[in-house]
């Protein structure tokens, strides 16, 4: 009876450990399963999160490239602009200075057809061949201050201003000149001097005005045909 009874414990305490096994297998088990599945779902997360980040950064990259172009493009039109500005100032800065220079050139020539000299045929007597006049001649300078009084003396400041006068009207040097006349011209403060280059047979018979405080201006020049004041 004994026995019976040592292998009914035995038996018993098998059966236990078989269950304990059992349970301990389908523990694990699930363990195990329960664990898969968090490593799946992590998984998943993360690999989700990846891909959302790639995509955003796609798109984010795709407006960058689709805005650098448009913004070249401004950049071009803005260069392209400034550029014709610059064009556009540089012609009008060129258009400017050409009609500067024209009026210039206009000027210049009114300035010469003024100072041309105004010559016609003959004048005060039948001696003169041709007379000279010039609106643009002016008095000559003069050192003199106070009343003037017109002085025919060839060492006085007077003469020599008058020399000088008869020098600017017919271009002769003063100092390459020969004074074959210089006298009184019909009038107060008016003189009238006849002159010719130093060896030349032209000569000129000069009239001259004195203006106060400026000097001896020349009035009008007459060529002479023949030197009539030479002995």
């Amino acid at each position: 009876m004994k026995h019976d009874y040592d292998n009914l414990n035995e038996g018993t305490r098998s059966g236990k450990r078989s269950k304990r096994r059992k349970t301990n297998l389908i523990l694990n088990s699930l363990i195990v399963v329960v664990i898969l599945l968090i490593g799946i779902v992590s998984f998943n997360i993360f690999f989700s999160n990846d891909e959302g980040a790639a995509d955003q950064n796609g798109v984010v990259a795709e407006k960058d490239n689709a805005a650098t172009p448009s913004g070249n493009k401004d950049d071009s039109k803005d260069t392209g602009k400034k550029n014709d500005l610059k064009d556009s100032d540089k012609e009008d800065d060129s258009a400017t200075e050409e009609t500067e220079s024209e009026e210039a050139d206009e000027e210049s020539a009114e300035d010469e057809e003024l100072a041309e000299p105004i010559v016609t045929e003959g004048g005060s007597d039948a001696n003169v061949k041709q007379t000279i006049e010039n609106p643009e001649w002016k008095p000559v300078g003069t050192t003199q201050s106070g009343e003037h009084n017109t002085v025919f003396d060839q060492n006085a400041v007077d003469w020599q201003e008058m020399i000088l006068a008869y020098s600017y009207a017919t271009g002769i040097d003063k100092n390459n000149m020969t004074v074959w006349f210089n006298g009184n011209g019909g009038a107060p403060n008016t003189a009238v001097g006849t002159i010719s280059e130093k060896g030349s047979d032209q000569t000129y018979r000069v009239s001259i005005q004195w203006v106060d405080g400026q000097g001896w201006k020349p009035v009008k020049v007459e060529e002479l045909i023949e030197n009539d004041q030479k002995r």
